[in-house]
């Protein structure tokens, strides 16, 4: 009589898969501690943080293309009209989100930040739904409706809407879904590369403007904030690097999961490190938004996995949480 035993994972897929969990949670904590780097950066306006974030961010991005031999791929991204249209779009929304998510941090609001990247899979889920009439299971419902009903408990009870935290939700969501539309046939770099050059003019002009009005900081608060601002390419940059590499090693119910950390880490610091106010009402609203990411946490967990297929180029940034 013999037996035969299943065989476990091979160990080149163990590793893939904790070097992705590792790539993840790195790229989600760079992402979760971001408002402490927007603070220290006073007193740079946002408007100011968002013009540089895109100048050094495109200028970073095209020194890495260079060193991995992408520039040719990236020039040709400029030949396909419908590429060059969707990544317009997503270079605007993402600046948007950028923008929103600034002024947020540097005005106190870390906490509404931190709401937006709550509700934003939540946001993801309704514009399935909404765009491309997706059909939901009874859980993803059940969330939507909780969402729905945190936001509603804050207008009422807190007595304003979390527009930012709306703002950042709705705004990421479509950033997510024009660059989904836009699928895996250029490398995250590539796309990322493309976007930011797509809205390089409007840096530019906002840089003009403030500079005309004495208002940008780059060159008169020291070496150590020109440095602080200098970097801002690099920390833009490295976290989506680091989500392209777990997004490519880890299913993405995983990665979806992972992505929860950011905006913990968010609500923290403004809690425990910035003193932000938690009256009753604020803590219902944020209660209510966690049983809805409870709800689709279980979802995640109790749907039928597809069998894993073979290694695609990297996903593109931006389908799940990014700031």
């Amino acid at each position: 009589m013999t037996s035969t035993l299943s065989p476990g994972p091979e160990p080149d897929h163990q590793r893939r898969t904790r070097a992705g969990v590792g790539y993840g949670f790195g790229a989600y904590a760079i992402w979760g501690l971001l408002p402490l780097y927007f603070v220290v950066l006073a007193p740079a306006t946002p408007y100011e943080i968002v013009a540089l974030r895109v100048l050094f961010s495109l200028a970073f991005c095209l020194l890495l293309l260079a060193v991995t031999r992408g520039l040719r791929q990236f020039v040709r991204v400029f030949r396909d009209g419908q590429a060059v249209a969707a990544l317009s779009l997503a270079g605007v929304l993402i600046a948007g989100n950028w923008l929103l998510y600034t002024v947020a941090t540097t005005t106190g609001h870390t906490l509404e930040a931190s709401l937006g990247y709550f509700i934003n899979p939540i946001v993801a889920i309704l514009l399935g739904v909404l765009v491309l009439h997706e059909k939901l299971r009874a859980l993803q419902w059940a969330a939507i409706v909780v969402g729905v009903l945190a936001v509603l408990v804050m207008a009422v009870f807190y007595g304003a809407v979390p527009w930012l935290s709306l703002g950042l939700a709705f705004s990421f969501g479509l950033y997510g879904l024009v660059k989904s539309r836009l699928g895996s046939r250029y490398p995250a770099l590539v796309t990322l590369t493309a976007e930011t050059a797509t809205i390089t003019p409007l840096a530019l002009v906002a840089v003009a403007l403030l500079g005309a009005n004495g208002q940008i900081t780059l060159t008169s608060e020291g070496p150590g904030h020109f440095l602080l601002l200098l970097s801002a390419g690099v920390i833009t940059a490295v976290p989506l690097l680091l989500f392209g590499a777990a997004a490519s090693r880890l299913p993405l119910s995983t990665v979806g999961m992972i992505q929860y950390v950011a905006p913990i880490g968010q609500f923290i610091l403004a809690v425990a490190l910035f003193h932000e106010e938690m009256p009753p009402e604020r803590w219902a609203g944020f209660g209510l938004v966690w049983v809805a990411v409870v709800l689709l946490l279980l979802d995640a967990v109790r749907a039928p996995r597809a069998p894993r297929l073979p290694r695609r180029p990297t996903p593109e940034p931006g389908q799940t949480s990014e700031v």
